[in-house]
């Protein structure tokens, strides 16, 4: 059994001090008019069960909202449906629910990442979590996109130029993974040829209307695959599991 959810007290306490414990965390958040608003979440809880297979991990409930989408990585709060937090509740939510397992005598922690925004605000709960860990409690934090090669990018991008990672929203790499994770929540007739034309090299507030396409969407995804999606994931996921035999196996 890998979820937590479906676990009693008992079970997760036979396994607490002994298995990698693995916290999804995604967002809710425009992601154009064919993926859902949940994509970042689907994603992390995808990667999550996959990784917990291969290191005989428990996966907890997800945190389902992230930091503020910005307009140049996800379309900002322009779209209806996008629900924020502030970066100080994400920190304390999270640290709350670290500390909590560590309390509980939960010593190996990973956190599986996919909203781009959260970065560095469940950097910033983790490191004040670790402050304070007892002695032999180890947690490591992991986005999907920092373990993809340029050889993985260029086959995914091969007729498509790469954007860059802050712009490849709702696009190849993420329309691709939930083509493979949740087929049945993507549509990709409404998958339209449009891109954020001019990306800012600054910041302003109010956010401009016209700073994003009316679609939400920030790059070009017609290329998008269930084939790509499964590269993304076999290249992911062996980064996953390479991180958590070396921190946490050893």
């Amino acid at each position: 059994m890998t979820q937590m959810k479906h676990m009693t007290w008992y079970e997760f306490n036979e396994r607490k001090d002994k298995d990698v414990v693995i916290l999804p965390v995604g967002s809710v958040e425009q992601h154009g008019p064919h993926l859902p608003l949940f994509t970042d979440t689907i994603i992390s809880e995808g990667f999550a069960e996959l990784l917990a297979q291969e290191v005989n991990g428990i996966v907890m409930p997800a945190i389902n909202y992230g930091y503020k989408s910005q307009p140049a990585s996800g379309g900002g709060p322009l779209f209806a449906g996008t629900i924020d937090l502030n970066g100080a509740t994400l920190i304390a939510l999270v640290q709350d629910i670290l500390e909590e397992l560590i309390r509980d005598g939960v010593k190996q922690i990973a956190v599986v990442n996919s909203h781009f925004e959260n970065q560095a605000f469940l950097l910033e709960a983790i490191d004040l979590v670790s402050r304070h860990m007892p002695e032999g409690t180890k947690i490591v934090m992991m986005s999907w996109w920092d373990l993809i090669t340029q050889e993985t990018i260029d086959k995914v991008f091969d007729e498509v130029p790469f954007p860059g990672w802050a712009l490849e929203h709702a696009a190849i790499t993420e329309t691709s993974l939930i083509l493979k994770f949740a087929p049945e929540t993507v549509h990709m007739d409404r998958l339209i040829e449009e891109k954020i034309e001019e990306v800012p090299t600054y910041q302003v507030y109010p956010i401009p209307k016209d700073l994003v396409p009316a679609s939400g969407l920030l790059s070009i995804g017609r290329t998008s695959s269930q084939e790509k999606g499964e590269l993304i994931i076999a290249e992911a996921l062996k980064g996953m599991v390479s991180i958590v035999n070396k921190e946490f196996k050893n």
